[in-house]
């Protein structure tokens, strides 16, 4: 209990530090952050396409990525990012020999359904995918798509309705239009997908750290004054 009061007055130190306005957009978005969908990227080498799924998530309040690197280092261009990173919780697999296959048991240990994003395969469209239960999006690699594996261990798949010639979207494209109509759907839905208060004080105080210059010295300030 005392670490948890610790931080919250850790929180209104550093709150005091930055303007009003600051920390009531703080809040607001706390209010539409989610870890009830997720998303996961397969091997994508682009750096503005992985750049720009960031980006996308920010805007629609997903606050887990994971990034599976097999073959591809997962690089970002700032340009396009426009400095999405610092508010997101950015999970790499990398370390093992198939990092897709420990990527989707983790996220299925922690009840995460794993919904597989291709043109050629169809279980539900995007109106019709059902956003009660967790889900967990996966996109593959830009020429190829989801990989073998990923199509052999998901619980379902989406397809993105198109009517042109063109067999398929830019990566970037696919995870903007999907995160557009799932959150859409799941903020007139009943499901729980707000966090929790403890995980909105974890990422305030995350975010007032990586907002404020020379917080590790501000920090220190307070705990000696605290101790004082």
């Amino acid at each position: 209990m005392e670490t948890k009061n610790l931080k919250k007055e850790l929180v209104n130190y550093l709150s005091n530090l930055i303007s009003e306005n600051r920390r009531a957009k703080f809040d607001e978005v706390l209010n539409y952050r989610t870890r009830h969908i997720t998303i996961v990227l397969e091997d994508l080498y682009q750096p503005h396409n992985a750049s720009a799924v960031l980006r996308s998530c920010d805007i629609f309040g997903i606050q887990d990525i994971h990034i599976i690197e097999n073959k591809n280092a997962y690089t970002v261009n700032r340009d396009i990012a426009l400095g999405s990173p610092k508010w997101l919780d950015i999970h790499k697999y990398k370390q093992e020999e198939n990092n897709t296959v420990n990527c989707i048991n983790l996220l299925k240990e922690k009840g995460y359904r794993i919904v597989a994003t291709s043109p050629h395969e169809k279980n539900y469209t995007l109106d019709e995918l059902p956003v009660d239960k967790p889900l967990a999006l996966i996109f593959g690699t830009e020429l190829t798509g989801i990989s073998d594996i990923v199509k052999d261990n998901a619980d379902e798949f989406v397809k993105i309705p198109m009517f042109g010639f063109t067999e398929s979207f830019n990566i970037s494209v696919s995870a903007a239009l999907c995160l557009h109509s799932l959150t859409a759907k799941l903020h007139k839905s009943n499901a729980p997908w707000q966090l929790k208060d403890s995980e909105k004080d974890e990422l305030l105080l995350t975010w007032l750290r990586n907002t404020i210059r020379k917080v590790e010295l501000i920090e220190k300030d307070f705990y000696e004054k605290r101790s004082s």
